[in-house]
């Protein structure tokens, strides 16, 4: 079977990666990662996309949101996976509830200088509830379980060629201008060729003014089977943020690469909107990408 790209987890379920030497970039990491954490706040931040981990937040009731996303995930061992344009949107059907649906749209690369197929991907459903609300105390938990349907050609290394799925739990908590999120789940692919694999991750972002959010994470993943992207674990660090161009016009990005396992390259470019009519419940709320780990989905 074609090499395919499984992504975890944002702006999300998908997310992807590349290979590289770890030593001086791991150094820098942790320079960035200590200055990102302490620059001057503002207003509460975005949850989500454009990082692997997911968050339980669900798009505010009768609200919708809409990206148009880039999303990269390679190995040497795996090829790259190079979703552009994707597209997403979630739509706050009831209180404490968002309906999620991604169209990937890309390239698969395969290994060693193989073929390169184009086409649309599997396709992405999935649902967001949130059954905790977040209070000084409590931290904010919700789940986002959704399937692939095999939209995309396994034959061409586009799809997995059946539908599979991710079941994660999430948790939140803010304060001030931090927020902070993270949990875990399962993938179950049920296809020759793919495990069923684990995966988890956690984030800490500041809103650093009224415009710009910045984010580090720690994501992780099982290995994936021979047929995917992410042949073997990986743990990865990514840096990201938004920017906001205009309320409810925004501009979302990540890049990272892993520190421990297989080594494997993350990134993700996305134009979001978001808008609806005036109603109860929810808050802003996630994406996610066309391979398989993106941690919340795509």
């Amino acid at each position: 079977m074609p090499q395919n790209t499984m992504t975890h987890g944002s702006a999300g379920g998908r997310m992807q990666h590349r290979r590289l030497y770890r030593s001086r970039w791991v150094q820098g990491l942790r320079r960035w990662s200590w200055l990102l954490l302490f620059l001057a706040g503002g207003r509460a931040a975005l949850a989500g996309p454009p990082f692997q981990t997911d968050d339980p937040d669900p798009v505010a009731y009768r609200h919708f949101e809409a990206y148009v996303f880039e999303l990269s995930d390679g190995t040497v061992q795996g090829g790259t996976t190079l979703e552009v344009p994707s597209f997403e949107v979630n739509w706050g059907v009831v209180p404490n509830v968002q309906l999620h649906l991604v169209v990937p749209v890309g390239a698969n690369f395969a290994p060693n200088g193989g073929p390169v197929h184009y086409g649309v991907g599997d396709t992405e459903l999935g649902a967001k509830v949130r059954f905790v609300k977040e209070t000084r105390r409590l931290p904010e938990v919700g789940i986002f379980p959704f399937f692939e349907l095999p939209s995309g050609s396994a034959a061409n290394g586009l799809g997995v060629g059946t539908t599979w799925y991710r079941l994660p739990l999430w948790i939140q908590k803010s304060w001030g201008p931090w927020t902070s999120y993270g949990g875990g789940g399962e993938a179950v692919v049920p296809q020759d060729g793919y495990k069923n694999y684990p995966f988890a991750g956690w984030l800490v972002q500041r809103q650093v003014n009224k415009k710009l959010m910045l984010g580090v994470e720690l994501f992780g993943h099982g290995a994936e089977g021979e047929a995917a992207t992410s042949t073997r674990s990986s743990t990865m660090a990514d840096l990201g943020g938004s920017y906001e161009f205009k309320p409810g016009f925004d501009l979302l990005f990540a890049a990272g690469r892993s520190v421990a396992g297989q080594p494997e390259t993350y990134s993700y470019l996305s134009l979001y909107w978001t808008w609806g009519l005036k109603g109860k419940g929810g808050g802003s709320s996630g994406v996610m990408p066309m391979s398989m780990h993106v941690a919340g989905g795509r």
